[in-house]
């Protein structure tokens, strides 16, 4: 797919596995979003809607193939000199078999963990919608929608489980509403990551505020 990070070859070397892969070189969403913050620059709109809907085809074609992320997070979408944005770091990546419905394993970074993983239950697709809506989030407004300064795992898990999170501000209605949509509470109400995708690509693709090369290539760009 193009917007995974490619595995091209491994290899192994006195018990040591090396694995290659496709090289995304310049750097991270995390370096970008730290940087626009450093300077007070929000990313335009078309940016935003752009990233996203890479990152939301990207994930979408993981899901059809029974395959969930798990550790979605601006640190693990990787940056091309095209301006191209990968999805990668899929070491906590864990396929569905056709009988598995739920994992219970905790994993994942807190920031972005959905309330059932905070909870300690099960969890499936739905969890990584969560985490692509905090992911939206911090596009959006360049911070994550619970840190605070010296918040520790219980008062995380708080915010988390009450949806403590500064509204969005100076975006579109439809970015807002995409955002709430993923961020909600019980995982039966939230869209799938097909859901996701298709209304990315319609509001990204609407109004002239809207309409950049790369944003109106994408929509085409889905397999």
């Amino acid at each position: 797919h193009p917007h995974i990070i490619h595995y091209l070859d491994c290899c192994v070397e006195q018990n040591e596995l090396t694995v290659v892969m496709e090289l995304a070189g310049h750097g991270d969403l995390a370096g970008l979003l730290k940087s626009a913050a450093t300077v007070g620059t929000p990313l335009p709109e078309a940016t935003v809607w752009g990233y996203f809907i890479q990152i939301g085809s990207a994930l979408r074609y993981m899901h059809e193939r029974r395959v969930m992320h798990r550790d979605i997070k601006p640190a693990n979408v990787f940056m091309t000199a095209t301006d191209t944005v990968k999805l990668g770091d899929l070491g906590l990546g864990r396929y569905f078999s056709s009988k598995t419905d739920m994992v219970h394993s905790t994993v994942g970074t807190p920031y972005y963990m959905s309330p059932e993983c905070i909870q300690g239950g099960g969890y499936e697709f739905k969890s990584d919608i969560w985490s692509l809506g905090c992911l939206m989030y911090e596009l959006a407004t360049l911070r994550s929608p619970f840190y605070t300064p010296g918040l520790n795992f219980y008062i995380l898990g708080k915010r988390i489980m009450a949806r403590q999170f500064e509204p969005i501000v100076g975006r579109s209605p439809p970015l807002v509403a995409l955002v709430d949509s993923m961020l909600q509470l019980e995982s039966a109400d939230r869209p799938s990551a097909s859901e996701v995708h298709e209304l990315a690509l319609a509001a990204g693709a609407s109004g002239d505020e809207h309409r950049t090369s790369t944003g109106l290539a994408l929509t085409q760009q889905h397999e």
